[in-house]
């Protein structure tokens, strides 16, 4: 037999929930019962792979720490893996004691939910320990308390070891005609895997940007892009180097829900479209400026200025402001042509 706990909490030295687990751990202990802990707020950044960790486990104890409203979000994001990621037909073997402590209303409220939402991915949930603690210490000074625990840890312990079967619910027929997982049926392994995945922020944010080039590109084949090429264009056509000025701006287009990237480094320029909030690669720009398509069109077609947007409030900017000056001597939008000027 093998359990594991969950703890959903924040790890505060006064939470009451610590010591209930605390105590199961060491009855379970003496019936021999191997016992791993996860503390959530421990492994935040890997609650997606955690429901692979419940691989041979008997029996589960979900811990919870109410403090002001619900059990909190490190435990829902467990059960959101569990459900998205877990095993299901392994879930089905495997016995839950909720464990919830309320240092304010609640604690039924969250044991509640806590069973319904173990008997919806399938395991068999037993009856829990549930208090509401006005001080810790008194609490976790009493003995009665301390002996009502054990049982209920005996308790669990019989009921796994006897395999004890619960009778049917209405939650099981509601997860077979309603509820689907995935639109795409993914085996055990596959889903594991892709829970790894979905943990590793890096993969995450390359994979979020080989789509998004991936749409820029589809789009220009399919002429739903042309704008992007005009903005460049505009700016490469118009671009006045000056001596000694090296500058980074970064014009965010909200309608277009990305950046333009203009580096100058003398009389080089490089112009790169990026994703929002995504910065230049060689460092902080100097400027950062929001605009609208008709207030950047409008500076493009020289009817404005990058200052004057800015000064008036259409264009909202902050960083080095004579950087923002500079812009429009950078870029020229209402010069002559040169056979105008030649005549």
């Amino acid at each position: 037999m093998r359990v594991n706990i969950y703890y959903g909490g924040r790890g505060l030295v006064d939470d009451p929930t610590l010591y209930v687990i605390d105590r199961i751990s060491t009855v379970l202990d003496e019936l021999q019962v191997p016992v791993e802990r996860y503390n959530l707020f421990e492994e935040k950044s890997k609650i997606s792979v955690l429901p692979k960790t419940m691989k041979n486990v008997d029996g589960v104890i979900l811990a919870a720490s109410v403090e002001w409203f619900g059990y909190g979000g490190y435990l829902q994001q467990f059960l959101d893996a569990c459900w998205l990621y877990g095993d299901k037909k392994m879930m089905e073997h495997i016995y839950m004691l909720p464990v919830v402590m309320a240092t304010t209303y609640g604690e039924r409220e969250a044991e509640y939910q806590l069973i319904r939402a173990w008997e919806m991915l399938g395991g068999i949930p037993c009856e829990g320990l549930c208090a509401y603690v006005a001080d810790h210490v008194e609490f976790e000074a009493s003995a009665e308390y301390k002996l009502m625990i054990d049982k209920k840890t005996e308790n669990f312990y019989r009921t796994i070891s006897h395999k004890v079967v619960s009778l049917p619910n209405s939650s099981m027929q509601v997860k077979k005609t309603m509820l689907r997982t995935n639109t795409i049926p993914l085996t055990p392994q596959e889903s594991e895997q892709l829970s790894a995945y979905v943990a590793n922020d890096d993969y995450v944010k390359r994979q979020k940007k080989d789509i998004e080039e991936l749409t820029n590109h589809f789009k220009d084949m399919l002429g739903e892009g042309p704008k992007k090429d005009e903005y460049i264009d505009a700016l490469r056509e118009h671009f006045y180097p000056m001596d000694n000025i090296n500058a980074i701006y970064q014009i965010e287009l909200v309608d277009e829900n990305s950046s333009l990237i203009i580096e100058i480094h003398g009389e080089e320029l490089e112009i790169n479209r990026a994703a929002p909030g995504e910065g230049s690669k060689h460092g902080r720009a100097d400027v950062v400026a929001k605009a609208g398509t008709v207030v950047f069109e409008e500076i493009l077609a020289g009817e404005k200025t990058f200052q004057e947007a800015f000064m008036k409030g259409d264009m909202p900017s902050n960083g080095n402001f004579t950087m923002v000056r500079n812009f429009d001597m950078l870029f020229r939008f209402n010069e002559p042509e040169e056979e105008e000027v030649s005549q």
